[in-house]
């Protein structure tokens, strides 16, 4: 099984940039994409549900935010919209594909990095999760949860980690929370599982030509409830083309 995730910072700026015309050639079996930015009636044209693909959309209520989507070649059993918050479902930050006793998720978690107010909201979403991520695996399911993350883990998923721990995104709060889900938790890394060195990112800034230099976080990530351990055949970040401020990210899977 083969899976892509990419926050695309604009789905139809994406689509621009060539997105679908190179995930054509992936023979993916389900992509996920995050930060569509975009709502169901303004994706009108047909490339927007690529060929061979059944697609789902979960818009935010604003316009022109957040957004998530799914796309696969398998018709799913069922699709699970949101996660049960109150306040973050109204963001299109969840959309669950459902096959027999797989689910893949898109997923995309908030960032704290413009307000100090978002900060707080991405605490709160942050401790209404992880009692979700909790309650999944006592389900009679397996799960492969895709998205942009928006921290990375260790300083060795960004360049510069020591002007960063005070910026969120590698703050000690928000790496303490990956420490519990892939430790006491027992959720996986599916990218750790099988790259282990270093100046393998996902996203890079605008500015000061971090993308020429790779000065990137890795903060978009495949993560895989308990029994999937073990599953990851490969992972590949995909930097030949630019869609995004995000690359691609695939990983393939023995299931």
């Amino acid at each position: 099984m083969r899976i892509i995730t990419l926050n695309a910072n604009g789905i139809r700026s994406a689509a621009r940039k060539g997105f679908f015309g190179w995930l054509e050639a992936q023979d993916a079996d389900v992509a996920c994409v995050q930060e569509t930015k975009a709502q169901r009636d303004q994706l009108t044209d047909p490339v927007f549900c690529p060929a061979g693909y059944h697609c789902y959309y979960h818009d935010a209520a604003k316009k022109g935010y957040s957004g998530v989507a799914v796309y696969s070649r398998v018709k799913p059993d069922n699709v699970v919209i949101g996660y049960g918050s109150r306040e973050f479902d109204a963001e299109g930050r969840y959309s669950e594909a459902q096959f027999k006793n797989l689910s893949v998720v898109s997923t995309y978690l908030p960032s704290g990095s413009s307000s100090d107010d978002r900060q707080l909201a991405k605490f709160r979403f942050l401790g209404e999760f992880m009692p979700y991520l909790r309650s999944l695996k006592r389900r009679r399911r397996d799960y492969i949860v895709c998205g942009d993350w928006n921290i990375a883990h260790k300083p060795i998923d960004l360049r510069n980690w020591r002007a960063n721990q005070k910026n969120s995104g590698f703050l000690p709060e928000e790496r303490a929370w990956l420490d519990e889900l892939f430790g006491d938790v027992k959720y996986v890394d599916a990218f750790r599982e099988v790259v282990a060195d270093p100046d393998h990112y996902t996203w890079w800034s605008n500015r000061g030509q971090a993308w020429v230099k790779n000065v990137g976080w890795r903060i978009d990530y495949q993560v895989l409830s308990p029994r999937l351990r073990g599953s990851v055949l490969g992972a590949e970040i995909y930097k030949q083309q630019r869609f995004s401020d995000h690359a691609p990210l695939t990983v393939t899977y023995d299931l």
